[in-house]
C-alpha cells in the first residue's frame, strides 16, 4: 500500500539522495526507504537499551546495598 507524505528537505540532503541514488543505480524512494528503515531499527534498538537500563537502575543493588537497614535480630 502506497501512502503520499508531502514534506520539505533541505536542498544538500536533496543532493545527497540524487547522487546516492545514482550511485547504487536506484531510485530516490529505495534510497530513502532503506535509510528510514536502518534509522526506525537503529532508533528501536536504543530505546530498548534504554529500557533495559532504566529497569535495571531500579535493582542494581549489590547485596549490602539491598540489606542495609535490615534488622535481622527479632
Amino acid at each position: 500500500m502506497e501512502h503520499r507524505i508531502d514534506f520539505t528537505l533541505k536542498p544538500e540532503i536533496i543532493e545527497n539522495l540524487q547522487a546516492f541514488a545514482e550511485l547504487l543505480k536506484k531510485d530516490v524512494s529505495w534510497v530513502l526507504e532503506n535509510a528510514l528503515e536502518e534509522y526506525f531499527a537503529k532508533v528501536e534498538k536504543e530505546l530498548l537499551e534504554k529500557s533495559m537500563a532504566d529497569e535495571n537502575a531500579m535493582t542494581n543493588l549489590d547485596y549490602d546495598e539491598f540489606w542495609e537497614g535490615v534488622d535481622f535480630d527479632d
